[in-house]
């Protein structure tokens, strides 16, 4: 069976998708996207994927004239065309072709749906290594805190990380605060206290962020957000990653620094588990 994609409407082959050459988001970057994953056919807090896009898509002028039903509709046909429960996808969203009168043009709507792939098992039973990024977030630029197609400074600093065997790179400010990863969001954990970046840093609202703040005060746990530091970075007691398709990802090593103790650590593994149960109980069809 050929893997469907959905492209403007229509469910089809992905060798027959095009796109226009002269698309905003090909030629400029001018677009934005989401990551999803489903469990038994279901996207993960789907609703809150589509709140963040249409956010995004008012702050950047990215037409967005889709419902949200419609738009709920066009991923169960995919996951249902492609015969997957159990999917990453990605919705990508442009102001689509530039070579089309303003007045005429329509923006470009794709999304894409594959077996859903987890990180290594390793990784969780024994953490990870991250890198510091070289490169810096920059607070007066208005792409920050958006998912954007403008995305290779991200994956610039992805392959640094990956050619130091790490699995990920921590971006800071211009004024050298403490940021994200490339594709996450970071918790410090100090004294039993969650600290983690606010969002006007300006970092990502991650979906993945959100639901860990959540299980934290399900499970009494203190959750700081504040401005931090490298030196805070360097004190925390455990450090761990978030986004929907790494769940929760510990960090056990900054380049030549050891995290606390070196192995993952309890409250860490406690919210772990709490997101596999929150994805579990959120994404059960009702019989």
């Amino acid at each position: 069976m050929a893997e469907k994609v959905f492209l403007n409407d229509n469910l089809i082959d992905v060798g027959e998708a095009r796109v226009s050459v002269t698309d905003s988001g090909l030629l400029y970057g001018a677009g934005l996207f989401e990551t999803m994953r489903s469990r038994h056919g279901v996207v993960f807090r789907l609703e809150d994927h589509l709140d963040r896009l249409s956010a995004s898509a008012r702050a950047l002028s990215i037409s967005l004239p889709y419902e949200k039903a419609y738009l709920r509709a066009a991923i169960d046909r995919l996951l249902q065309a492609n015969e997957l429960a159990e999917a990453r996808l990605r919705l990508t969203l442009t102001n689509g072709a530039l070579a089309q009168p303003e007045e005429q043009r329509k923006p470009t709507l794709l999304i894409t749906a594959t077996a859903f792939r987890p990180y290594p098992a390793e990784y969780y039973g024994t953490g990870v290594l991250v890198i510091l990024c070289p490169f810096r977030q920059n607070a007066t630029d208005p792409t920050c805190g958006h998912k954007t197609t403008c995305y290779y400074p991200r994956l610039l600093a992805l392959d640094l990380a990956h050619r130091q065997r790490a699995a990920e790179a921590l971006w800071f400010t211009t004024d050298n605060r403490l940021a994200e990863g490339c594709v996450s969001n970071i918790f410090l954990v100090k004294n039993s206290i969650l600290h983690t970046p606010p969002l006007e840093t300006p970092v990502l609202p991650g979906i993945a962020r959100t639901t860990v703040r959540q299980l934290a005060q399900q499970q009494s746990l203190e959750v700081a957000e504040k401005d931090l530091f490298i030196s805070d970075v360097l004190e925390a007691d455990e450090i761990f990653l978030t986004n929907v398709i790494m769940e929760v990802l510990p960090v056990v090593g900054i380049e030549q620094h050891t995290v606390g103790s070196g192995k993952v650590g309890p409250i860490t593994r406690r919210l772990r588990e709490g997101f596999l149960q929150a994805v579990e109980q959120r994404c059960r069809r009702q019989e």
